[in-house]
């Protein structure tokens, strides 16, 4: 399946996203990814099913959005059956900077998190590569680093030195990658060359590994390109 972002619905999202600006003195419940709150809205989305047979909070998305984008919890839902009183302070909802979404939705329903600060960094660096287009034909490619996978040429866009993003799995500055259409991505192949080491797994070429980061920490690999593993070593996936 392919994987990608439309550079029209991801500039859409990430501008509505950063419609709501964090405040500059965020309270510190608003900062960790506190584990309480994770547990109480996994608790929530459990007594959410029973209450609905089955059915899980969640927005309704297109078939073709990105697999960890794809389930957002909706925690208005929640608080209409009475399974959630008070949101997770460090919700988006709640003025925090972590989106609440679900992963493996069919099988194991397991509550996780996106940090929308990558979100905002992201929605930067896209602002840019537009502007660049709208006075070019192609986007500002750097240097091919897989098949249809290309680094960005920040001079082309002004910028001195390469933007990264701070990682949520560790203290790794994570490079962004672009595909043909002029789409970006986090690059954590960093973070995926650790998880290879650190958890114990049954990863073979052609599997999506990120999922080794999505079920071993709270965070979700979100606004990532598939990933597989080739030789013990991370590369992107075939689109």
């Amino acid at each position: 399946m392919r994987h990608t972002y439309k550079l029209v619905a991801i500039t859409a999202l990430l501008l509505f996203l950063s419609a709501c600006a964090y405040p500059s003195n965020e309270l510190e419940k608003n900062q960790p990814p506190n584990q309480a709150q994770l547990d109480m809205v996994q608790s929530a989305v459990g007594d959410y099913q029973e209450r609905t047979d089955g059915l899980l909070p969640i927005r309704t998305k297109p078939n073709d959005t990105p697999i960890f984008e794809k389930y957002l919890i909706d925690f208005n839902l929640l608080k209409e059956q009475g399974s959630l009183t008070e949101l997770p302070g460090n919700a988006y909802e709640n003025g925090g900077i972590y989106q609440y979404a679900i992963l493996n939705p069919e099988t194991n329903p397991q509550v996780k998190l996106i940090d929308l600060r990558i979100t905002n960094e992201l929605r930067n660096v896209l602002l840019l590569i537009n502007s660049y287009r709208d006075k070019n034909l192609y986007p500002p490619f750097g240097e091919k680093i897989g098949t249809d996978i290309y680094t960005i040429d920040y001079e082309k866009i002004g910028i001195d030195d390469p933007l990264v993003i701070e990682s949520p799995y560790s203290e790794a500055l994570l490079p962004i990658v672009m595909d043909t259409e002029g789409n970006i991505y986090v690059d954590y192949r960093i973070d995926l060359n650790n998880a290879l080491k650190e958890y114990e797994h049954n990863f073979k070429e052609g599997d999506d590994i990120r999922f080794l980061l999505a079920e071993n920490t709270p965070f979700l690999p979100a606004y990532s390109l598939p990933t597989t593993i080739k030789d013990n070593e991370p590369v992107f996936m075939v689109q």
